[in-house]
């Protein structure tokens, strides 16, 4: 099943969501053709009967710590923290207990996302001077297990900080050992120093032709004048690779018009934002995304030292997000989806179908839904997931 529209009232309001029973002819990797459903045409063809579920493009998960899971072994709580410090002289120790279990537990996390309906992960990779470049190998073979089944990208990310734990030179090195995206974290309360950690930053980026993807967890002023200084280091660097911004919590300290305005210089400069949905207060998401930033969800930790919850289910994320900004109606609900596919959606906001088309990449999953909104509202089950035109997951 496929959407087609909306249905709407007589004040113009989205009522419902307009569906249609419908083949997918696969090949090389690509939706071939969308034809009627009981077309008779698949003579030669190996048949997949999805048994009326509903059509949905593959979700994105744009922010994980693969590398530093409990998933797969023995429960274990986080212990009580006074700071990131805490945590960052925990993994001292923990780094070094957990790096034999590192690839097997990646690849079970993987194997999670990839049920829930995930085709693309990026995920942060520890670069430090406990464990060095290890695990950036360690997770490259992980993605090499599930190459034929999704897809992922690596941040090489200096959790003790760039400068705190002197990684710059590791920082370089996990670049050269693959890593697509240069990590920072927080330049302000980690490292210290805001301009020589965003510097170093940028100028290892130009140097690998890599992207960007800062965790910044600093709020108020200090967050926001940080993204300012990033901004304007990109803008002096004519930088046009991907930059990515996760969490910016200080984002939610502005007004409306702050917002709008900072927002403008994100789409402008093509800095995008990745959020976990916080629950303690609110991001200015909605209106972000409305100016044309792109915006993406992750799970971030997963049952970890940092954290005990996380599901592994971007569905439940999109689901969260339209709990926090009450997004109860058919069309809110249903443009959900697009912080969890990369903005991809099978509808627009004026119900013109943009998803599945003919040419269109083969990733997607079959939900147990009606439509987008049921989907998100009610965290459906899925049951298949295709890529690159091949069934590789199926529910029994």
């Amino acid at each position: 099943m496929i959407e087609k529209g909306y249905a709407f009232n007589e004040l113009g309001d989205v009522t419902a969501t307009k569906t249609d029973m419908a083949d997918f002819i696969l090949s090389d990797g690509r939706i071939e053709e969308i034809v009627p459903a009981g077309s008779e045409v698949f003579e030669d063809y190996e048949l997949f009967d999805a048994e009326g579920a509903l059509a949905l493009p593959s979700f994105a998960e744009m922010h994980i710590h693969l590398d530093k899971t409990y998933y797969g072994g023995k429960w274990k709580a986080p212990t009580k923290a006074k700071s990131i410090f805490t945590r960052i002289e925990e993994e001292q120790i923990l780094l070094l207990e957990q790096l034999p279990s590192v690839q097997e537990r990646a690849e079970k996390l993987l194997e999670l996302q990839l049920m829930n309906g995930t085709g693309f992960v990026r995920t942060h990779c520890n670069v430090d001077q406990v464990v060095g470049v290890k695990h950036i190998d360690l997770l490259q073979q992980a993605f090499k297990t599930y190459e034929n089944r999704l897809e992922g990208e690596i941040v090489a990310f200096p959790q003790h900080g760039l400068l705190r734990s002197s990684s710059v030179e590791l920082v370089k090195e996990a670049m050269r050992n693959g890593a697509q995206f240069v990590g920072g974290v927080d330049p302000a309360t980690v490292d210290e120093d805001i301009e020589t950690s965003l510097s170093s930053m940028v100028e290892i980026a130009v140097e690998f032709g890599a992207g960007i993807d800062l965790h910044l967890h600093d709020r108020g002023h200090l967050g926001i004048y940080t993204i300012k200084r990033l901004l304007s280091m990109l803008e002096d660097a004519k930088f046009k690779k991907p930059v990515t911004i996760s969490h910016a919590f200080g984002l939610a300290a502005l007004s409306e018009g702050e917002a709008r305005e900072l927002a403008l210089r994100f789409a402008e400069l093509g800095v995008s934002l990745a959020s976990t949905v916080p629950l303690d207060f609110k991001m200015p998401l909605a209106l972000m995304k409305a100016e044309g930033v792109d915006v993406y969800l992750g799970n971030d930790s997963i049952t970890d030292h940092w954290d005990p919850f996380g599901t592994g289910d971007m569905l439940e994320k999109a689901n969260v997000l339209s709990q926090v900004n009450r997004w109860k109606d058919e069309l809110a609900l249903s443009q959900s989806l697009g912080y969890i596919t990369k903005g991809i959606t099978p509808l627009s906001k004026e119900g013109e179908q943009l998803w599945p088309k003919p040419g269109d990449r083969a990733d997607f999953l079959l939900t147990e839904a009606s439509c987008s909104a049921e989907a998100i509202a009610r965290r459906t089950k899925r049951k298949a997931v295709f890529f690159r035109g091949k069934a590789v997951y199926e529910t029994e």
